[in-house]
């Protein structure tokens, strides 16, 4: 992760059983957070965090690097044509802070922006993508498939994410976009293995990573 971006812009419940398993109201438009370009790891250098902040969620995602810059665009095809390249990620989550804070009516960012909260795999041409309409991914957890995306399911999908992003700040060349995550999130433990695996047009794209020991 030579190159970071100069924002992580995603989009949280996404998909409506992912809101409704976390007792969250579906929404009538994006809801949209950013991560900061510190929180950015590679998938290989492996997953920790403070253990007294408690528990750790794994939040896998369909991740977009944005090649041409996107302002107040409405053009869903201009839209998709700003993706450069596609890759899967974690959006990691300290779950028991999010629901501390969401509880007191504050911001989400001590648990969704700490240092290695944006994990992502390499990227992948976007030729790889043979319909936005409906990619398919699936996430394990120690060879036990634990998430199934298919952005067929998406609220809102992929253009219209984009355009309306791009109505509340500009996309520049090189920010990543994590477009929500499925239901079957879960807490992390310590030796877990992780498998990352994006079906592409041309083959499967598979990446892994692990829970580094207490």
């Amino acid at each position: 992760m030579n190159h970071r971006p100069s924002k992580i812009v995603c989009v949280g419940r996404s998909y409506a059983d992912h809101a409704k398993e976390l007792g969250n109201a579906v929404p009538d438009r994006p809801v949209l957070f950013i991560k900061p370009s510190s929180s950015l790891i590679g998938l290989h250098e492996g997953i920790t965090w403070n253990k007294a902040l408690g528990s750790c969620h794994y939040e896998c995602e369909l991740s977009l690097r944005i090649d041409q810059p996107l302002k107040n665009e409405t053009d869903p095809v201009k839209a998709l044509q700003a993706i450069g390249a596609v890759t899967l990620g974690l959006d990691l989550t300290l779950r028991d802070v999010q629901n501390e804070l969401k509880n007191k009516g504050q911001p989400w960012e001590r648990a969704k922006a700490f240092d290695g909260s944006c994990m992502l795999g390499d990227w992948i041409d976007v030729a790889e993508i043979e319909d936005w309409t409906h990619t398919t991914y699936t996430f394990a957890v120690n060879d036990e498939i634990r998430q199934k995306g298919d952005t067929a399911y998406l609220l809102f999908n992929i253009a219209e994410m984009l355009c309306d992003m791009s109505q509340a700040f500009t996309l520049d060349a090189g920010d990543v976009v994590m477009t929500g995550t499925p239901v079957g999130v879960g807490a992390l433990h310590s030796d877990d293995q992780l498998t990352l695996t994006l079906n592409g047009k041309t083959q499967d794209f598979v990446w892994t990573t692990f829970v580094q020991a207490d």
